[in-house]
């Protein structure tokens, strides 16, 4: 496994969340230098639904999970309340809808990203990686593609870039975003949630992280374990 430094240095880090608010405009991306903040707005509280009653007692791990969550991953916060993310809808790498519940019983690090997002873009190999050593019958990481338009940007950027462990996720109508925006979870892109095996939120951070260092294994970890 590679130095977690090769793939997210700090400063490269920074440098291309800055090119992306300067290229894209439309998405902000606020990370500070350590990594040890996140800008979120505060989260749209969970509904009265059965499932959302099941998750909001989980707010002790969630807290627990989130305390796990130190150096390069520091930015990922609890969830608060914990929420239901069993509706969210995207397209599996058959083409065919699908949704979180899909994924019963595994544990899920869903992260959506943008070809024209630079902090996304940099962060992919190291999501790759993480999926390549941690990806189980017990845990997946979920990348949705939310680009406009066909296949053929998204597709080439992954074959280009040596990302061939993770499967194809699409969402091209910025639905799902939306969604995660709506319930006060998502700024910009990337933005990413940790979601236990009944469809619970339990974690989430806007802007990019180093996925492949050790700080990312010892989180995906203690997930399992909690």
């Amino acid at each position: 496994m590679a130095d977690g430094n090769r793939f997210f240095p700090a400063r490269r880090l920074i440098l291309a969340a800055l090119m992306a608010g300067a290229l894209a405009g439309a998405v902000a991306v606020y990370v500070s230098e350590s990594r040890s903040g996140n800008n979120a707005a505060p989260q749209a509280a969970a509904g009265d639904s059965k499932d959302d009653v099941a998750c909001a007692a989980k707010s002790d791990r969630a807290k627990k999970v989130a305390a796990a969550a130190t150096g390069e991953v520091a930015a990922l916060l609890p969830a608060d309340p914990p929420q239901s993310m069993r509706s969210l809808a995207f397209h599996g790498p058959d083409g065919k809808p699908m949704t979180i519940a899909d994924h019963a019983g595994k544990t899920v690090l869903l992260n959506l990203w943008a070809t024209w997002c630079a902090p996304c873009r940099a962060e992919m190999p190291a999501l790759d990686a993480l999926q390549k050593e941690k990806g189980s019958d017990a845990f997946q990481v979920v990348a949705v593609n939310v680009d406009a338009g066909d296949d053929v940007k998204p597709k080439k950027f992954l074959a280009d870039t040596g990302v061939h462990t993770l499967g194809y996720y699409r969402d091209s109508t910025m639905t799902l975003f939306n969604d995660l925006k709506t319930r006060g979870l998502a700024l910009g892109l990337p933005v990413t949630m940790l979601i236990d095996g009944e469809g619970c939120l339990i974690a989430h951070m806007n802007g990019p992280a180093e996925w492949a260092g050790p700080d990312a294994k010892r989180l995906v970890e203690t997930a399992l374990g909690s």
